[in-house]
């Protein structure tokens, strides 16, 4: 069965956002049997919109212990996601809320500090922008959320309905899975995505970060299902980064564009960071020679020097960029900076305008190609929206993969609902528990004041029976509190029931509550 892409990539807008959060959604877990030839996004690491958007940090809630996460997660928290990525957003609007991922945790914090979210996690990459979150009322939350990312971004709340999907509960958890796995990239199955992911979760657990119990038991989960997609399928064969990709595009289109084959072609990179040294490895298999490459300093690229001593690379500083700029048939750029490095203004000063032919491949977000240069007499810029000729094609070769991908992911998916729906018996266990405790200790009084009074008992003998007491209690609890921990939906639900009945736990925890207050 074949579907549109608008089906694939686009589903109603759920009962609980409301009038107020009109926003489109991603492919639904409950509907992923039809969505496994549909792709998404992801590339490398995503810098800050502004400076200023960057360096701003707010004082985060205090971190909670491990009784209040636990507390906080037996409540009944649901899991979200809310965001946008290049196949519902724009660039335009993607790096209005890129983050760097040094601001992930003050981001998440930010979000988390008016109480109406209870965990939150940033994952920002060049070709997505997702908060995974936990609340227990959805509404508020998502109300909350929506206030922030439009104070961020600076746009108006209906421009971000237009770009914005949201997903919650199983639909929620299955995304994060199919994002670890590759398979919601720009190019399926690309590995950069698994390795942002696993830093969305450590940062979540860090000691400034909000991932609580839930949040990060999924994101966890994400991380291993990932791993297992990539170990047990071939999703990841062939070209799976941005950087390959924009290899591919530019080897593809230099006959059309600049009348050279690509082996010919006089190659630049402005930048030495992470997504350069994938290019040059892309470009070396290809039997590159030589290269030049731009930078701020010199000290990465002498790096790349000694990393690839096969590969002549001429290393010059951003005084010099006009004139690397002129001699190359082939610019890729990949700055960190949060402004143009090339516009067409900068192109005509310095007389590249009507000249030979001149490509610049932008693979880095915020842009550092102006979209103007393609304005430009012979000049031809692409970015990485202009990536998806390589992914159908990629796409179109993975297809049988990625039906293999999704059945482990739906398992992994399966695996980490039953966990988060067990939850819901933590309550009742602990209510158990506490009476068991409770009875043990009033007979253990009873018992020890005869024991005293009619024997000579040593403290040592008397801790024994002590211990011995607890370890009775604990293996009489043990089969009913694993079979609660075990049983699923509903029939749980029955059997939480059913056991605050038999050992009368709900007057226990109504005595508890009034000696509490």
């Amino acid at each position: 069965m074949k579907f549109s892409r608008a089906a694939v990539y686009t589903v109603a807008a759920t009962a609980l956002m409301g009038n107020v959060m009109g926003f489109s959604s991603p492919t639904s877990f409950r509907s992923s049997s039809s969505s496994s030839v549909s792709a998404a996004t992801s590339c490398h690491k995503m810098v800050a919109q502004s400076q200023d958007a960057s360096t701003t940090t707010t004082t985060g809630p205090r971190k909670r212990t491990k009784a209040e996460r636990l507390e906080a997660a037996s409540k009944g928290l649901q899991v979200h996601v809310v965001g946008l990525s290049i196949h519902h957003a724009s660039v335009e609007v993607r790096e209005k809320l890129a983050i760097a991922e040094a601001e992930w945790n003050a981001a998440s914090n930010q979000i988390c500090a008016d109480g109406a979210v209870t965990e939150a996690a940033v994952l920002s990459t060049c070709n997505r922008f997702e908060v995974y979150y936990a609340a227990t009322d959805a509404r508020a939350a998502m109300a909350s959320l929506t206030n922030y990312l439009a104070d961020r971004s600076g746009l108006p709340v209906s421009v971000l309905r237009q770009n914005l999907f949201m997903l919650s509960g199983d639909d929620a958890v299955w995304h994060l899975m199919r994002v670890a796995g590759g398979l919601d990239s720009l190019i399926v199955g690309e590995g950069q995505i698994l390795s942002q992911v696993r830093q969305c979760h450590l940062h979540s657990i860090e000691e400034d970060g909000c991932g609580g119990k839930v949040l990060s038991r999924l994101l966890n989960n994400g991380v291993a299902a990932g791993k297992r997609v990539r170990s047990e399928t071939a999703i990841s064969k062939g070209s799976v980064s941005i950087s390959s990709a924009a290899v591919e595009l530019s080897e593809m289109l230099s006959e059309e564009d600049l009348n050279l084959p690509f082996s010919e072609c006089r190659l630049a990179v402005v930048g030495a960071g992470k997504m350069t040294r994938l290019l040059i490895t892309h470009l070396a298999s290809r039997g590159l020679e030589k290269i030049s490459i731009v930078n701020r300093s010199d000290t990465r690229p002498k790096e790349l020097q000694e990393q690839f001593p096969d590969v002549d690379i001429e290393i010059k500083l951003m005084d010099d960029l006009w004139d690397v700029v002129g001699r190359s048939d082939i610019v890729y750029t990949a700055t960190s900076s949060v402004d143009y490095v090339i516009t067409d203004d900068l192109l005509k000063e310095n007389g590249l305008a009507g000249g030979r032919p001149l490509m610049l491949v932008d693979i880095a977000v915020p842009r550092n190609i102006a979209e103007e240069c393609n304005t430009v007499e012979n000049v031809k810029a692409y970015n990485v929206d202009d990536l998806k000729a390589v992914v159908a094609k990629n796409t179109a070769m993975r297809q049988r993969e990625m039906i293999e991908a999704e059945n482990l992911l739906k398992e992994e998916t399966d695996a980490f609902i039953r966990w988060r729906d067990s939850l819901s018996a933590i309550p009742t266990i602990n209510l158990l528990q506490e009476k068991a405790n409770s009875v043990r200790v009033e007979e253990l009084n009873k018992c020890t004041k005869k024991l005293k009074a009619n024997s000579s008992l040593s403290d040592r003998e008397m801790e024994a029976v002590e211990r011995l007491s607890r370890g009775i209690v604990n293996k009489l609890l043990h089969g009913p509190m694993a079979h609660l921990r075990q049983t699923e939906g509903s029939d749980q639900k029955k059997k939480i029931d059913d056991l605050n009945s038999i050992f009368d736990l709900n007057e226990h925890g109504g005595r508890r509550g009034n000696r509490r207050r």
